[in-house]
């Protein structure tokens, strides 16, 4: 028995060691862009011969690091709303319907979260240039809810699921119209599933490079694409302080999506 409890011990010790490990390993790499935005040197240098804001004034007096920050916002909150108003629709259909097929459905449904970017971006950038949306608000909102889709579905369906549907017909026998029932009895219970969704797919448009590159124009660039233009041209410590701004807002985001759902389960 004691040599048990020793085993477990020590694999309890193991299992403690290789997450740090795998936790420094993400995280080393984002601390040092944090501290070379505070560099002195105008090159990459670590560490940094010392300490200075300079950069992060270079960046907020450059009104086009502020347009593409504002781009990457507003694309990612139209497409955010997108995902979820059409994740909700498709995800009544996979729970409540009873259709054949709809198991295939489902998987295509998530088909553009396994289906490799590099190719979903060739083929919106062929589509889109046929059509006359390539560089425009409209085409970045248009694919970036194709990548959000997903993550909405899997959450909404989720939530939808652990619905007693029961409540929902106590609530038609009552008087209301099924419509009224699914606004005011069903949305709000599964409210949790819809926060979710939301932040997903804003979170995935505002990180999102790859296609963002292929949609992008002179004149249309979401901040991830601004970096990467930047990275050809010149490697400036405001790139730094561009990328530190761009992972930062994300941890705010996601910190706040944890207290709002912690209040909401409450």
């Amino acid at each position: 028995m004691l040599l048990s409890y020793r085993k477990l011990g020590g694999l309890r010790i193991a299992l403690w060691a290789i997450t740090l490990a795998v936790c420094l390993f993400l995280l080393v790499p984002i601390i040092f862009i944090a501290a070379l935005s505070f560099g002195s040197s105008q090159w990459l240098i670590f560490p940094p011969p010392s300490w200075t804001t300079k950069w992060y004034h270079e960046l907020f007096a450059d009104p086009r690091w502020l347009q593409a920050a504002m781009t990457s916002a507003k694309v990612g909150l139209l497409s955010a709303a997108l995902s979820v108003f059409l994740g909700l629709l498709a995800s009544f259909a996979l729970v409540r319907g009873s259709f054949p097929g709809r198991g295939i459905l489902r998987a295509l449904f998530l088909t553009p979260m396994v289906l490799p970017v590099i190719v979903f971006a060739v083929a919106i950038y062929a589509l889109f240039l046929r059509i006359g949306l390539n560089g425009t608000l409209v085409g970045f909102v248009i694919a970036h809810t194709v990548l959000g889709f997903p993550f909405a579905v899997i959450a909404i369906v989720n939530s939808l699921e652990g619905f007693d549907k029961s409540i929902e017909d106590a609530a038609v026998l009552c008087g209301a119209s099924p419509l009224q029932a699914k606004l005011k009895v069903t949305l709000p219970a599964i409210k949790l599933g819809l926060f979710s969704a939301a932040i997903f797919s804003f979170l995935i448009s505002w990180d999102e490079v790859v296609v963002a590159i292929f949609m992008a124009s002179p004149t249309l660039q979401t901040l991830p694409v601004r970096i990467w233009g930047a990275l050809r041209q010149d490697l400036s410590p405001v790139i730094a302080a561009a990328s530190t701004i761009l992972v930062a807002f994300t941890l705010v985001v996601m910190a706040l999506a944890a207290l709002i759902r912690s209040r909401m389960n409450k």
